[in-house]
């Protein structure tokens, strides 16, 4: 099994604190259900850290993009919904300086 790896920090300088996306991209090998359990997961269990949220919702607006630069339509769309799940709690429950940190960080 290949896992895709995550460039971010060579095209943004942003260095990776978690592992969501090699997880989303083990996730992928196995089917929509899977992605959705690890999204599950993941979001169960990191949603209260601002930065791990942060990075959370980056790895799967990247993931997005892959799946849509691989045209496989089905992914690209459940990854987007995922993204726009986890923005919207985001953008919803942090504010001042975490909600702050996450608008810098995602830009």
């Amino acid at each position: 099994m290949t896992i895709k790896t995550w460039n971010i920090e060579a095209i943004t300088g942003y260095k990776p604190i978690s592992t969501f996306f090699e997880d989303f991209s083990i996730a992928d090998q196995y089917g929509t259900d899977a992605i959705k359990d690890t999204y599950e997961r993941a979001f169960d269990s990191w949603k209260s850290n601002y930065k791990m949220l942060t990075e959370f919702v980056m790895a799967l607006n990247w993931k997005c993009w892959q799946h849509f630069e691989e045209k496989n339509s089905e992914y690209t769309e459940l990854y987007r919904s995922l993204y726009y799940k986890a923005d919207d709690y985001a953008c919803n429950n942090l504010c001042g300086p975490e909600l702050e940190y996450y608008y810098r960080t995602t830009d």
